[in-house]
């Protein structure tokens, strides 16, 4: 099965996302991603998603490594100063776990614990830059580390930003601090996201390694919910429209969700497939956008 440092040599991948549980078994999260194995190539397990605490995703990363799945651990720094993040990273790359996808994190205001207090000591790009630095030896105060972990760094794009220069803009400057590839917010509008691909150009990154996202809609009022409330998605009306007029709901998403992965294809490296509960769906949507399940990669 491919890898995502294979990305560099023209491998397609599919992620997505697992939510580790609030609690100490992860044994329903475990099984969840053996079921897949055959259609995922790696798993993004969350870091407190949505600001509501869960396990640490180091630990299902693990769980997974010691199964044969392929995790990318996402870390914040919401929760965490430079010092706790670069101890992370290190832990990760003890573990076995090199694939990691940093970002900033929601605000824990929006999560379980509003009373929580916020760190965001590293700003995105700072820490990317932070583990790139780590790659290379030291950490960021300039101490030698004793054996350099190799991890492969992922970020965040938002292709429907509202300004998209701007966006573009930290996407540069994350490829710049070490940012290997990159997952995007939901994609419905196919065209769009080809004039995003074009826009890359002119920021000069047109080589950039991008994973589109996917989020299959599990109803019409999901479509609306994401349009008023998740900034950057825009399902279009003629979309909403079909999802809200289908005699089997489920059947019309995933036809929908392949579609836009069969379009998507000759246009990025791989996709990021957002299920929120829905993975089961996830074996079909990739056989129908004629990406059938890797041959003896279940387990």
């Amino acid at each position: 099965m491919p890898k995502i440092s294979d990305l560099a040599a023209g491998a397609f991948l599919t992620t997505t996302e697992l939510t580790p549980p609030k609690g100490a078994d992860a044994a329903r999260l475990l099984a969840t991603a053996r079921s897949l194995s055959a259609a995922v190539d790696a798993f993004n397990l969350t870091d407190s998603h949505n600001a509501r605490m869960s396990m640490a995703p180091l630990a299902a990363a693990r769980l997974l490594l010691e199964a044969g799945i392929e995790p990318i651990v996402q870390m914040t720094s919401r929760d965490r100063n430079r010092i706790a993040i670069q101890a992370d990273l290190l832990a990760a790359a003890a573990l076995g776990v090199s694939n990691v996808t940093l970002m900033t994190g929601d605000a824990p205001t929006r999560g379980d614990h509003p009373d929580a207090k916020a760190v965001f000591d590293l700003n995105s790009s700072e820490l990317i830059a932070a583990a790139a630095t780590l790659n290379g030896g030291r950490d960021v105060a300039g101490a030698a580390l004793n054996v350099a972990p190799d991890l492969c760094i992922g970020a965040v794009v938002n292709p429907g930003a509202d300004d998209l220069d701007v966006e573009l803009g930290r996407m540069a400057a994350k490829v710049e601090a070490g940012a290997r590839f990159f997952q995007t917010q939901a994609i419905y509008d196919v065209a769009a996201f080809e004039a995003f691909r074009e826009r890359l150009e002119r920021f000069g990154l047109a080589e950039v390694v991008v994973l589109a996202g996917i989020i299959p809609l599990k109803s019409a009022r999901m479509a609306r919910y994401l349009n008023a409330n998740v900034p950057g998605i825009k399902v279009p009306d003629a979309l909403i429209g079909e999802i809200d007029a289908a005699a089997d709901v489920a059947a019309t998403s995933v036809a929908t969700a392949a579609g836009i992965v069969a379009a998507l294809k000759p246009l990025c490296q791989g996709v990021h497939i957002m299920a929120l509960g829905q993975e089961a769906w996830i074996p079909a949507i990739m056989e129908q956008a004629g990406l059938k399940p890797k041959v003896g990669a279940g387990r």
